[in-house]
């Protein structure tokens, strides 16, 4: 779970690992996946469940930054309009968004007889990335049997790399795909979790840093020269009780994790970053018009702002260790432990 202690990859680690080192090490927090791998075929769809109940009865406080703005995802100004989240968040390819928006809208409206009755209608939080170099993307092949299998798996315990949306994803110029790692921080007195998981498909070859060390100029030369045109997508959880306006701090604090292993978020690059938290929860229906949260002394966060940074650090590059080589429909995409 997240950098095994023998992968031989050193990360500055300032903050202690969770348990599992995975995002599911907040507390209710789960993920879903499911995996499509045959001929010409590499794709899925992961989800993340913010809570174990219902979370459109139960919404979380979020926020989100748009780190660079080629991307698709569905959902998103609502986030930032009301600052809450109030559906499992999907990741899936770019051409599948429709289809995981529609199985994702069936499967709330299973769950809430009142959506578009009694009350207003839901907003689904669809993500993506473009997995069309190893994955048939326009075969469109994803289902809303898929997503709705997805949604109706989730574990604490998830597999990284080339699973779930990961599938098909590319990064660096190596093969990328999901990746997780959670940070632990005293605050109060009291132990938290920060925890990110990440779908990398961004960045130019030769690029890959780890730890400082320029790792992408070592395996330059067995790699096509392609510049940054892919995408990431970064959830942030925490159990810590944040302000949706001090969530988009964290979230906008992923630049510098992207920075860090080597991405200069190029042109084509959609880099969207989610984050919440499950300390605070706004109600669907409330008796009272005045409801109570809780929030952090401004400060006194720069704590988990490198909490953040280390763990979304870590979450990328546990995607590529975990990720192996992948023949795919244009290509063949070698993982990062081929060249280690």
């Amino acid at each position: 779970m997240g950098l095994p202690i023998n992968s031989g990859l050193n990360l500055y680690e300032k903050h202690r690992k969770g348990i599992k080192n995975l995002i599911t090490d907040v507390k209710g927090v789960k993920v879903g996946n499911v995996t499509l791998q045959r001929e010409n075929v590499n794709t899925g769809v992961t989800v993340v469940f913010p809570h174990e109940g219902n979370v459109f009865q139960d919404k979380v406080m979020a926020s989100s930054a748009i780190l660079n703005g080629f991307g698709k995802s569905m959902g998103l100004i609502q986030v930032e309009e009301l600052g809450t989240i109030e559906t499992p968040i999907i990741m899936t390819n770019t051409l599948s968004i429709g289809t995981a928006a529609t199985a994702l809208t069936k499967y709330m409206l299973e769950q809430n007889n009142d959506i578009g009755i009694t009350t207003g209608t839901v907003n689904c939080l669809v993500t993506e990335c473009n997995d069309g170099r190893l994955n048939d993307i326009r075969g469109l092949h994803i289902t809303e049997e898929d997503v709705l299998k997805a949604l109706n798996s989730p574990s604490e315990y998830f597999e990284e790399g080339a699973v779930g949306s990961g599938t098909g994803m590319c990064c660096l110029g190596l093969k990328g795909g999901l990746g997780s790692a959670s940070r632990l921080v005293n605050v109060d007195g009291q132990e938290f979790t920060i925890g990110a998981l990440v779908m990398s498909n961004f960045g130019s070859s030769g690029n890959l840093i780890i730890g400082g060390d320029h790792m992408g100029i070592k395996i330059k030369e067995v790699q096509d020269i392609k510049k940054d045109e892919g995408s990431i997508i970064i959830i942030i959880a925490t159990d810590i009780p944040l302000s949706e306006r001090q969530l988009k701090r964290v979230a906008r604090r992923a630049a510098i994790s992207l920075g860090r292993t080597g991405s200069y978020m190029g042109n084509g690059s959609g880099d969207v970053a989610i984050a919440f938290t499950t300390a605070n929860r706004v109600p669907h229906y409330s008796t009272k018009d005045i409801l109570e949260t809780k929030m952090f002394f401004d400060d006194s966060i720069d704590k988990i702002f490198e909490a953040s940074v280390e763990a979304v650090e870590e979450a990328i590059i546990s995607s590529l260790y975990h990720a192996k080589t992948t023949v795919g429909y244009l290509e063949e995409v070698k993982g990062l432990r081929d060249y280690l």
